[in-house]
């Protein structure tokens, strides 16, 4: 079980765009894609073979995992994350600040 999942919502801790808050959309190893963050402008070739346009595109770049944390809503901050089991046996994640359970 992983600390961070597809979907959660997270906020850059170190870089740029420090602060900014985003959701997950996608996992590339040990880096992440966060939407709306770490936006860069990238000068596009057309390819006529696949219907691309050329010219400036704006593009999400992929960010270090160690770089992120978890959101938490009632804090409205970012939180360390833990693993616990309940009672029926199912592992679970909780912030660790409020003992919060996050997966439901």
């Amino acid at each position: 079980m992983q600390k961070l999942k597809q979907g959660d919502e997270v906020i850059v801790l170190i870089g740029k765009d420090k602060g900014k808050r985003g959701r997950i959309s996608k996992f590339l190893k040990e880096k992440i894609l966060v939407e709306g963050v770490n936006q860069v402008k990238k000068h596009q070739k057309p390819n006529p073979n696949a219907g691309v346009q050329g010219g400036i595109i704006e593009k999400e770049m992929p960010i270090h995992k160690s770089n992120v944390a978890l959101y938490n809503p009632a804090a409205k901050a970012a939180d360390k994350v833990g693993f616990k089991t309940l009672e029926d046996g199912r592992k679970v994640r909780y912030f660790k600040s409020n003992n919060e359970i996050i997966d439901v």
